[in-house]
Parts: structure tokens; sequence; C-alpha cells
């Protein structure tokens, strides 16, 4: 009779453990609320919630098959994917990746700064030994202003030359007397003053080099001598 007891007694404690590891199960599945549109494959309960077995299988309807289970839609994703996650394929439980983002179009290329050197003869604006501009001196200034206000303007350089006749510091004072001179017509033009930089080189920088004896008459050497008497202008910008 005592035996007979304790074997029911271990039926009973056996039950209860099975009772409760079901309930434990079950406790641990989450509903699945599906969206109630087209077949939907699982028994649903009044909260369009997935009925599920003590063990927290979803029960199946006759019209589940393995594509119903991944088209019924259960929120973000199909209601498969929480009852058949073995038979839907992975990538229809999954948030899809955001596309990378396409990149950025390169900055354009910064105009680069150009420049252009213009030299003008110093007998063109003006007269032998003067610093004032002459008639034709100032046509060719004209166009250099019209030029320069075509770019971008950075700065000009305007840089005076003589010949080698005269002392030394006599024919600096005179290229820096005609590069001032070039600065002050094309500021009448519009130029600002501070886009504009001169410098006299006096005779240093002579380009007829050895090309002239001072065996020459006095008219004839400062006739070859005439392409040392210049004044250089270097317009830089961009376009």
């Amino acid at each position: 009779m005592i035996k007979q007891t304790k074997k029911q007694m271990f039926a009973l404690a056996a039950i209860a453990s099975i009772g409760l590891s079901a309930s434990a199960a079950f406790a641990q599945t989450k509903d699945v609320v599906v969206d109630g549109k087209g077949e939907v494959p699982y028994a649903i309960d009044a909260r369009n919630a997935v009925a599920r077995s003590g063990t927290g299988l979803c029960w199946r309807t006759g019209y589940w098959s393995p594509a119903a289970a991944g088209t019924a839609m259960a929120g973000q994703f199909p209601a498969g994917c929480e009852c058949d996650s073995d038979i839907v394929p992975k990538d229809k439980c999954v948030v899809a990746a955001a596309p990378a983002p396409a990149p950025a179009p390169a900055p354009a290329a910064a105009p680069r700064p150009t420049a252009e050197k213009v030299k003008l003869s110093a007998d063109t604006l003006f007269d032998f030994d003067k610093a004032v501009l002459k008639p034709e001196g100032r046509s060719k200034l004209d166009e250099l202003a019209a030029q320069a206000k075509d770019v971008k303007l950075e700065v000009i350089l305007a840089v005076g030359h003589t010949d080698r006749l005269g002392s030394d510091a006599y024919n600096q004072k005179l290229s820096e007397r005609r590069a001032n001179a070039v600065k002050t017509y094309l500021v009448g033009k519009g130029i600002e003053a501070n886009r504009i930089y001169t410098e006299g080189k006096g005779e240093r920088q002579p380009v007829t080099g050895n090309n002239c004896s001072d065996k020459l008459g006095r008219k004839a050497l400062i006739e070859c001598l005439q392409p040392d008497r210049r004044v250089e202008v270097e317009v830089i910008g961009t376009r």
C-alpha cells in the first residue's frame, strides 16, 4: 500500500514538472500579432495573435504552407519568422541594411591663378628721359586695364627699367617714377590702388647685354639701347 502511494506521488510530481516546463516555455514566447490581411496560415485569437500550444508552438491551419508562413505579416516581419524560423528564409526576418550613402561628389577644382606679363616699351609710354605718359602709352594701358577687368584680379606688378645712360641713382629714380606713372593711370581706370605694386630696377636688368657699344654715336646708342627702357606689367588673377 505504501509502495503504491509512493508511485502515485512520483507520477504526480512528474506531471507537475511537465506542466511547469510547458508553462515556462510558453512564458518565454511573445505574442505574434498578424495584420489580418489575406490568408493567415495560423490559428488566431480575438487579438489577432497566433494561438500557441502549451509548449509555445504556433497552431497551423489548413492554409499553412512554407510560402504562406513567409508572406503573412506580423508587423515588420512575416509571422513565420517567429513560428517557423527554421523554414522562413533568414533574410526575411532581419532589417535590411540601409544602402551605403552615395559618395560625395569630388569638390570642384579651385581655379588656378593665371599670370600674364606684358612688356611695354618705355619709348611707347614716355618720351626719352621723361616719366609723363604719351597718348600712345595711355592707349596701351587702356587695353591692359580692360584685360585686368576680365579676371578676378589679385595683383598687378609694374616694374620700371632704364638703359645705362646716366648715373645709377638717376636711373633708379627714373624707373620708379615711370612705374608709379603706370600705377596712377591704372588707378584712374578703376583698378584698386592696393592691388597695384610698383618697383624700379633702374639700369640693373638690361636686355641688350653687350650688343650696344659705347663707341656708337649718342643717337645710335640711344636707339640701340631702346629695349632696356621698358616697363614690365604682370597681371595675376583667376578666370
